[in-house]
């Protein structure tokens, strides 16, 4: 049975922050796992045809000196770019969302389509399971997947977390997002940007055109929709008609080639704790972190790209005691 110093539950920019400072601070045996196929997270990206989509986050701005930082490095390596607004930029990944994850977790070992679904506490190490039945040893783990799943894994594996502690957990609440992606023909007339934000109809947050974005050869869209339009629809099977009736002024959809609907579960915290990570046992082996743990000065007060990178610096501060 392999043996880590920590695993990190949770391949997002949570998770691969903290893995990027643990191995700063000389921790050598990482080990990152995600159920997904890849690694990001919400920092998706979708091939379509000739042509990819940002499906979850689209860009991400700097309020913290400690991203500053990163974001300069970033910049120097051609993995992002400015992306659009003056005053107060927006960066987007040279290549789509998805690939700046990968590019941040080279290096680490990592297991992917792999769902931990049990966590015993034996002879001073944890031993984690998944749903293929593979079992491994680690001296600390850290849970950067949403909090909802945090909680079902805490129950399944009767750990022994305070009951105030699991209180905290629950307090925090998600609201889900639908993301229509659209392949068309020919060229939209969004804006040279490829993005539009304000204005839009209601229950609609943001429109962005991949190909403007230049991210995509093929003209590639995603519309956005917001967390309460998403909760009200949850699950409906005309969402994909809506969405297309709210756009019609923007999209010519005489002209699209294909269409396909993403649901984000788990996409904006609208209850936040103001902890960058909760110890879950007292013991500083067993910790929770991502974008909605804020620290107490976060003046933004919401989930986003800085918040899951802050919390995941700050988680890793933690356990390197």
């Amino acid at each position: 049975m392999q043996n880590y110093e920590i695993t990190i539950v949770g391949a997002g920019l949570a998770g691969i922050t903290a893995a990027r400072r643990l191995k700063k601070q000389g921790r050598d045996r990482i080990l990152l796992v995600d159920k997904s196929t890849s690694v990001g997270g919400r920092l998706a990206t979708r091939r379509v045809a000739n042509g990819k989509a940002d499906h979850g986050a689209q860009f991400f701005t700097v309020r913290t000196d400690e991203l500053n930082e990163d974001v300069e490095d970033w910049l120097e390596k051609g993995w992002i770019r400015h992306w659009y607004g003056e005053d107060y930029p927006r960066y987007t990944a040279v290549d789509g969302m998805n690939r700046l994850a990968k590019q941040l977790s080279e290096g680490f070992d990592t297991l992917l389509q792999s769902k931990v679904v049990e966590i015993k506490r034996q002879d001073g190490f944890y031993k984690l399971i998944d749903d293929q039945g593979k079992t491994w040893k680690s001296e600390k783990v850290l849970l950067t997947m949403p909090v909802p799943q945090v909680v079902q894994l805490m129950k399944d594996s009767q750990l022994n977390v305070p009951v105030e502690t699991m209180k905290q957990l629950k307090s925090i609440a998600f609201e889900p997002t639908y993301v229509g992606i659209f392949h068309f023909q020919h060229a939209t007339s969004l804006p040279g940007s490829g993005q539009v934000d304000q204005d839009l109809p209601d229950g609609m947050e943001r429109i962005v055109d991949h190909q403007k974005k230049e991210i995509s050869d093929d003209v590639i869209v995603s519309i956005y929709m917001t967390g309460d339009w998403s909760r009200r629809h949850y699950g409906e099977d005309y969402v994909m008609g809506l969405m297309k009736e709210k756009a019609a002024s923007y999209l010519d959809f005489d002209d699209i080639q294909s269409e396909q609907l993403k649901r984000w579960r788990y996409a904006q915290a609208n209850k936040v704790i103001r902890s960058p990570y909760l110890d879950l046992t007292g013991e500083g082996t067993l910790v929770c972190a991502g974008d909605a743990f804020l620290r107490e000065n976060d003046s933004a007060g919401r989930t986003r790209f800085e918040s899951a990178y802050l919390s995941g610096k700050d988680a890793a501060a933690f356990l390197s005691w």
